[in-house]
């Protein structure tokens, strides 16, 4: 028998070997091929990938902002607390290695038909350990661990998203202030027309369908300040609500003050997706399920306690001691799970089949990250090249609207072609800036992408 009972034991502890085993990123998982082949980074570098926010975006007022909002922002701070609540669930599996004490006495009167009443009492301290011969605790804590890495992804994710939107909201106020100054600038030179198209009139010159075709131009680029004004006003207010602010107007730069951060075209090696937050949190989810999975497997095999107790009592069975005496006992118990209605067997199956699924969703998350960074990378290779094409245009349009007027002063051309020109002027002008923010947008973009600033 007792032959039996040690190769039960021995066989039982090597079937279990597995269940110390650390999580590995299955073989099986596609991580090259993510990036076209201009994208892809030859050197150690990892570019843009490696700059925390602070240099990234380098406008004074912006940096103010995002540090308001890392402050004050209540997403990001729920965030944080998700950490602590893993800290200490690390720490509970930890301190589950240790035996647990407790103090238990215990007190009693008896007597009989009245008489002088016994006392007896017994002041005992308990212990209990768990045995974890077969890895229950081990992959208790390792999913702990994976757990805590999983919180501290989720907060660097609230907090790039956080940074980026900041960013977004600042640069689209700077836009949309630039759009307002064109078109204050062009309602004046088109109040002049007016007065100009008028005096011709007078003149003879013109007639009054080119002064009503000219005051209808003037009253449309008014509409389109008012317009304006009101997103902003719009703008600003959501960005309040972002920042945990009451509604306000802000100190916002111009998007001339942008900087494209040195490192941008470095390129991006296929290993900076590891540092982006949704993937760090797809890897530990799936590490997680991996200890998960190695649980349920440690159920199938014997638990293993020990239990004991020592303390102070005058009740030794029928005699009462008085002062009294030590007492103590040490138990040993062994649980083998032998029927259980199939409940461990289902569990296991569970458990393996969430595994799966977060594998799933790790492949997923990569090749999500791949297609954004590209997106990305694309966008920004677009906007340049726009920006040089937009130039030339608004300053051939500015030469046509400057020789057009000259033009019309000496009758040579009519108010038609003037206007014509000066409508197509702003909206190259207005083309330009929005070109110009979707530059600054490529690379927030690109930031928010790579992990947003995991360096922080």
């Amino acid at each position: 028998m007792k032959k039996i009972i040690m190769t039960m034991t021995a066989a039982a502890l090597l079937s279990s070997c597995g269940l110390y085993k650390s999580y590995e990123r299955p073989a099986d998982i596609q991580t090259d091929g993510l990036y076209r082949s201009e994208n892809v980074q030859g050197g150690d570098s990892l570019g843009l990938a490696a700059l925390g926010w602070t240099e990234v975006f380098t406008d004074p007022k912006l940096q103010v902002l995002i540090e308001r909002g890392l402050a004050q922002n209540t997403n990001l701070q729920s965030a944080q607390l998700q950490i602590e609540q893993a800290e200490a669930s690390l720490k509970a599996a930890k301190w589950a290695y240790i035996p647990s004490l407790a103090l238990a006495p215990q007190g009693s009167l008896a007597g009989v038909d009245w008489g002088k009443a016994s006392q007896t009492y017994t002041i005992p301290v308990t212990a209990s350990w768990q045995l974890d011969i077969f890895g229950s605790l081990h992959n208790a804590k390792k999913r702990a661990k994976a757990q805590l890495a999983n919180s501290e992804a989720y907060r660097q994710a609230v907090q790039s998203q956080l940074i980026a939107a900041i960013a977004n909201y600042y640069y689209s106020l700077a836009m949309l202030k630039d759009q307002l100054n064109i078109s204050i600038e062009t309602e004046k030179l088109w109040k002049e027309n007016v007065t100009t198209t008028r005096a011709l009139m007078e003149a003879g010159q013109s007639n009054m369908a080119a002064v009503s075709q000219t005051e209808a131009n003037y009253y449309s680029i008014c509409t389109q300040i008012t317009d304006l004004k009101q997103q902003i006003s719009d703008l600003e207010n959501e960005f309040s609500a972002l920042l945990g602010d009451a509604p306000q107007k802000y100190d916002i730069g111009t998007m001339d003050g942008w900087t494209v951060p040195a490192r941008l075209s470095a390129g991006i090696p296929a290993a900076a997706l590891c540092n982006r937050p949704d993937v760090k949190q797809a890897e530990t989810q799936l590490a997680a399920a991996y200890y998960t999975t190695n649980e349920a497997r440690a159920a199938f095999y014997p638990g293993i306690n020990l239990s004991g107790t020592i303390g102070w009592t005058n009740d030794l069975g029928a005699a009462v001691v008085n002062p009294g005496k030590w007492i103590w006992n040490a138990l040993g118990s062994l649980t083998q799970p032998l029927f259980q209605n199939g409940r461990l067997r289902a569990q296991y199956k569970i458990s393996k089949a969430q595994q799966e699924q977060a594998k799933l969703t790790f492949q997923q998350t990569l090749l999500d990250a791949g297609t954004e960074v590209n997106a990305a990378l694309t966008k920004i290779q677009a906007t340049d090249e726009k920006s040089g094409l937009y130039d030339k245009q608004v300053a051939s349009l500015e030469t046509a609207v400057k020789s057009t007027q000259a033009l019309m002063m000496n009758s040579s051309v009519n108010y038609l072609q003037v206007l014509t020109a000066q409508q197509t002027l702003l909206t190259a002008q207005m083309s330009q800036i929005s070109n110009q923010f979707s530059q600054i947008q490529a690379v927030i973009e690109l930031y928010q992408a790579l992990g947003g600033g995991y360096t922080n």
